[in-house]
C-alpha cells in the first residue's frame, strides 16, 4: 500500500474504495464472476460454423459492456438493440462489468443473428435463470428495440449443423422456423419475441412449434410454371430443349429478335424432373444463406436470369463476407443468360471453370471457400448487333467487322463448353396462329424423367447424376460406341479438323443422352449424327 494511504485515519480507506492488505480475500469474492454459455453459429459461405457466446458478469467494477472475439460492427451495435429489447420485457443489462466473448476468437462474426443468444447469455450470467437452460441448443435471431425477434439468413445451415452435432434443437425466429424444419430430426422452436424465449427459460413451454415437418416422401410435388404447349412450331429448338434437360447439357439459342428464345428458356424448368429431397436441401441451404428460404423447403428447380449489366461479384459470389452469387443460386436448376454477348468478356471467360467443375471457388487473404454451382446453362444471342443477320424478315445493317467482333465475344473455349448450339428461326404466321398447341411440358417431362432414370442407374457407381457431369474416364467406361458410330465420329473429325478433344467428348455425351431418350443401350451412328447436328450456331470450330 502507498505510504501516504497508510497515514489515513481509520475508515477513510474504505470510504475511498481502497483495498487494504487485510481486505484482499473479500475483494476477490466481490470480483468473482458467473460465466454463462449459449450455443450459436455464423455463416462461412453457405455453411454454419459454431460460435460459443460466453458472457461474464462481474460486480465491483465500473459498469461497462464490451464484446470481444472479432465481432463485426453489426454485432457490436447490437448492444443498443439488446438493452432496449431487455427493457421491453422487464430486464436490463446489469449495472456491472459485462463481457461477451464470441469464440473462437480468430473467426470474424458478421451479421445480426447473434443478438438473441447474447441477450439470453446476459440473463443467464446474471443468474436470473438457470445456467443450463439452453444446453444443447443453437440460438439465432436479430432483436428489435421492442424485443421482436426478426429473421436472419442461414437458419437451415444452423439446423443442419445442430443435427450433425447431435444437439437437441434450435431456437430461431418464427419467420425462419419452416426452413429450419427442413432439417428433420431436431426440435425447432420459433419465437416471435424475446419474451417467448424468456418464458421458456423460466420453465414454461416453448411457443407452439407450428406445422410438423413435411418431407417430399410424404407428398406429391406439382411442378409449376409456364407450359411448353404455349410454344408453336420450333421443332428443332424443342428437340434441343428436351436433350438438354434430359442430360443436363448447356444450350445456346441463336436467332433474330422475337423468335421465341426467351420463351423457350423460361419453360426449361417445367420439363426437367422434380428435384429429389437431397437436391431440394442443397438448394434451400443456398437460398437460406441469402435470406430467400423463408417459406421452407425450396421444391421448384431454380430459374435465375441475371441482367447483362450484373457485376462479377453478384454473378459468381463474394464480397467482404463471401455469399453466393447467381451461379450458386441456380444450383440444380437453370441459369439463363439473355443477350449473352452483352455480358462482360471477363465475366463470360470466368464462367469457363465453374462450367467444368460445377462449383465456384472464392479466394481471399484469410482463406478459400467453395460454393456449389451445378446448373444447366441456357444462353440466348442474336446473330449480330442489329439481330437480323441471315433473316428473311429484315435486312441486316451490320458491317462484316461488326458481326465478327460481336460473335467473337463468345470465345472458342466458352463455346466448347456449350454442348447444344441451335439456330432458332422465325415461325410462319399460319403455324403461329394455328389452333394446334405444342406438346405439353408434362409429356416432355415424362420422357426426360425416364432418360434421367437410365442415367442414374448407369452412373450411380461413379458418383455423378447426369451425362453432362461425366468425366473423360467415366465417359470411356460407360459410353462405348457401336462400330458404325465410331466410323461416323472418325469421319466427323476428318471433316472438321478444328474440333477439339473436349468437343469430341461432349458430342459423345449428347449422343448418349439421345440414346437414353430413345431407350437404347448402345450409341449408334444415328445418335451421334443428331448430337453433331446440335453444334452449329455461332460455332467457329
Amino acid at each position: 500500500m502507498c505510504p501516504a494511504l497508510g497515514r489515513l485515519p481509520d475508515g477513510h480507506g474504505a470510504q475511498l474504495g481502497v483495498v487494504t492488505r487485510g481486505e484482499l480475500g473479500p475483494a476477490r469474492a466481490v470480483a468473482s464472476r458467473m460465466v454463462a454459455r449459449v450455443g450459436s453459429c455464423t455463416l462461412i459461405g453457405i455453411d454454419a460454423v459454431e460460435v460459443a457466446v460466453e458472457c461474464a458478469v462481474a460486480s465491483g467494477h465500473i459498469p461497462s459492456y464490451s464484446v470481444v472475439g472479432l465481432a463485426a460492427p453489426s454485432v457490436k451495435e447490437g448492444a443498443t438493440r439488446i438493452r432496449s429489447a431487455l427493457k421491453s420485457v422487464g430486464h436490463d443489462v446489469p449495472l456491472k462489468k459485462v463481457t461477451v466473448n464470441l469464440a473462437p476468437a480468430d473467426l470474424k462474426k458478421p451479421g445480426s443473428g447473434l443478438d438473441l443468444p447474447i441477450a439470453l447469455a446476459v440473463l443467464l450470467a446474471d443468474e436470473v435463470y438457470a445456467a443450463d437452460a439452453l444446453d444443447r441448443f443453437v440460438v439465432l435471431g436479430e432483436l428489435g428495440l421492442d424485443g421482436a425477434v426478426r429473421p436472419v439468413p442461414g437458419v437451415l445451415a444452423a439446423a443442419m449443423f445442430a443435427r450433425a452435432r447431435g444437439l437437441r434443437g434450435v431456437v430461431v425466429p418464427r419467420a425462419n422456423a419452416r426452413e429450419a424444419r427442413a432439417a428433420e430430426g431436431i426440435e425447432v422452436h420459433g419465437v416471435d419475441h424475446l419474451a417467448d424465449a424468456i418464458a421458456a427459460l423460466a420453465g414454461r413451454d416453448w411457443p407452439t412449434p407450428g406445422e410438423s415437418p413435411t418431407t417430399r416422401a410424404r407428398r406429391r410435388i406439382a411442378i409449376a410454371g409456364p407450359d411448353m404447349a404455349d410454344v408453336r412450331g420450333q421443332h428443332a429448338a424443342r428437340l434441343a430443349i428436351e436433350v438438354a434437360a434430359a442430360g443436363g447439357h448447356n444450350l445456346l439459342l441463336s436467332g433474330p429478335p422475337g423468335t421465341g428464345k426467351t420463351m423457350l428458356a423460361r419453360r426449361m424448368p417445367t420439363v426437367m424432373p422434380a428435384m429429389s429431397l437431397d437436391e431440394a436441401l442443397e438448394v434451400t441451404k443456398i437460398y437460406s444463406a441469402v435470406g430467400l428460404a423463408r417459406s421452407g423447403l425450396v421444391e421448384q428447380r431454380p430459374f435465375r436470369a441475371p441482367h447483362h449489366s450484373i457485376s462479377s461479384v453478384a454473378l459468381f459470389g463474394g464480397g467482404p463476407h463471401p455469399r453466393p452469387g447467381e451461379l450458386s443460386l441456380a444450383h440444380n436448376g437453370v441459369l439463363f443468360l439473355d443477350e449473352v454477348p452483352e455480358f462482360s468478356r471477363a465475366a463470360l471467360e470466368a464462367m469457363r471453370q465453374p462450367l467444368e467443375d460445377r462449383r465456384v471457388t472464392i479466394s481471399r487473404a484469410n482463406g478459400t471457400i467453395e460454393l456449389p454451382a451445378s446448373f444447366l446453362l441456357v444462353a440466348a444471342a442474336n446473330p449480330c448487333p442489329c439481330g437480323w443477320l441471315e433473316s428473311t424478315q429484315r435486312e441486316c445493317t451490320c458491317s462484316t467487322g461488326a458481326v465478327d467482333r460481336y460473335q467473337a465475344r463468345l470465345s472458342g473455349p466458352l463455346l466448347d463448353r456449350i454442348d447444344l448450339q441451335i439456330a432458332v428461326e422465325p415461325v410462319a404466321f399460319a403455324q403461329l396462329r394455328g389452333g394446334e398447341p405444342g406438346e405439353s411440358s408434362a409429356a416432355m417431362r415424362e420422357r426426360i424423367t425416364a432418360a434421367r432414370d437410365r442415367q442414374r442407374a448407369r452412373l450411380a457407381p461413379h458418383g455423378v447424376r447426369t451425362n453432362a457431369e461425366m468425366t473423360s474416364a467415366i465417359l470411356r467406361a460407360t459410353c462405348p460406341l457401336a462400330p458404325d458410330a465410331e466410323r461416323a465420329l472418325e469421319q466427323l473429325v476428318a471433316r472438321g479438323p478444328t474440333i477439339s478433344a473436349r468437343a469430341i467428348d461432349r458430342i459423345i455425351k449428347v449422343a448418349r443422352t439421345v440414346a437414353d431418350l430413345l431407350g437404347q443401350d448402345a450409341i449408334d451412328a444415328g445418335c451421334l449424327a443428331e448430337a453433331a447436328a446440335y453444334r452449329t450456331s455461332l460455332s467457329r470450330g
